[in-house]
């Protein structure tokens, strides 16, 4: 195998991986809320449930970069994974809600250690001028792969047992797929070292040249869980049937869909800077036009179709914004903080969606993340702006000292 067949044969697995995961996590969110619930469990503690995958994520991600540095790209792929894979099997072993607390939890960690490794390697191994198109197509991945898990969710007609096998064996496929690759490593800089000092001045280098890239992550997982899991709750107090939310709930994910490649090589070709802060700034438009519609079930659809295609894929594209504010040995910890971003918006957006359905019936789930977005694409511009005027200040001050020698 010729080296650019087994790039491309890499990337192939990468993205199958990422989609292998995403069924698996889409599957899981529905399925184990549906038998739980049919178990008497109650909406609460069904909920409260449902973020061990997020915490799994939050504690798990600040750890990971050092062992991937050691370990490697493909070590660490198989790892997660593995992690995904063996709770699957397990679910069915016992219907206990602390069991399978502690399962959730485990998926939790190895999606955050395959979804490391996955978007890290692809980001540094990405030419420049495909950086954007290579992340779409992670992000579409992961995409596409969540919205097929759900479909197995059907199979429970043929006992509780065989979505989470089914599942599992898939998992454990690609798993075995992976062992096929070659081991890489993140570059290391000079300056990383271990004592604790050094990695908070590392950190804060990081956030630095990339906050307002962290902002839109944020922003991202506030939209994604309020929308997933507040938005039932909002249609039915409204009047909406079960099959007019199952025609409204997929117009976001559709949108993102549709726009998620085109959008990354938008980015390519004229600048992510340019293009995230306009399409968070005219998303956020969208979603306020959302709440002002909600009376109407085609206002909702096209406005929410409209935004899933302006910033249905925020998440790779703040990667790829992200990624090009880094030095390429600062992308690990640059991913680091973007899921530890993207995780805290998650367990946030449920709470704070359900409270504003209750304080502002009429839109105020819609207006809330409006406000999230529009206040990201402004951070955005802020960032730019001070970048702007930096490198001009330095630029000025290098003039000088050439025309004074």
């Amino acid at each position: 195998m010729n080296t650019e067949t087994y790039r491309r044969f890499q990337f192939s697995l990468l993205i199958g991986s990422v989609f292998i995961c995403g069924a698996a996590e889409g599957m899981l969110l529905p399925l184990i809320a549906l038998l739980l619930e049919k178990n008497g469990v109650s909406a609460l503690l069904n909920g409260l449930g449902s973020t061990s995958l997020y915490i799994g994520m939050l504690i798990s991600v600040p750890l990971l970069e050092k062992p991937m540095r050691k370990l490697g790209y493909k070590l660490f792929l198989i790892i997660g994974l593995g992690l995904i894979t063996v709770p699957l099997f397990l679910f069915p072993i016992s219907m206990n809600l602390w069991f399978w607390f502690v399962l959730r939890l485990c998926v939790g960690f190895g999606d955050s250690i395959l979804h490391l490794a996955a978007q890290t390697w692809i980001t540094i191994d990405s030419p420049m001028n495909k950086r954007g198109r290579n992340i779409a197509f992670y992000g579409l991945s992961f995409g596409l792969g969540f919205a097929a898990g759900p479909m197995l969710v059907r199979l429970i007609a043929f006992g509780t047992e065989v979505p989470f096998i089914t599942s599992g064996f898939f998992c454990l496929a690609v798993l075995l797929l992976l062992f096929l690759l070659k081991n890489e490593y993140p570059e290391l800089s000079d300056s990383s070292g271990s004592s604790v000092r050094q990695v908070l001045i590392r950190y804060k280098k990081v956030i630095a040249a990339t906050w307002s890239g962290l902002a839109v992550t944020l922003a991202f997982g506030y939209l994604e869980t309020s929308l997933n899991n507040s938005f039932p709750i909002f249609a039915v107090r409204h009047g909406y049937n079960l099959t007019q939310i199952s025609i409204l709930l997929p117009a976001f994910v559709i949108g993102a869909l549709v726009t998620q490649v085109p959008l990354g090589m938008l980015g390519d070709r004229f600048g992510r800077k340019r293009l995230l802060p306009l399409i968070c700034l005219f998303g956020s438009m969208f979603i306020a036009c959302t709440g002002l519609l909600s009376a109407y079930f085609y206002g909702i659809y096209f406005t929410l179709l409209g935004a899933g295609m302006l910033i249905g894929s925020l998440y790779s594209m703040s990667m790829g914004y992200v990624s090009d504010l880094l030095d390429k040995e600062q992308i690990p910890l640059g991913n680091i903080l973007m899921t530890v971003c993207y995780s805290a918006g998650c367990m946030v957006g449920p709470v704070a969606g359900s409270t504003l359905i209750n304080w502002i019936p009429k839109g105020g789930l819609f207006y809330g993340i409006a406000i999230f977005v529009f206040v990201s694409s402004m951070s955005c511009f802020i960032h730019q702006f001070f970048i702007a005027r930096k490198s001009s200040l330095n630029h000025s001050t290098t003039q000088q000292r050439v025309s004074s020698h």
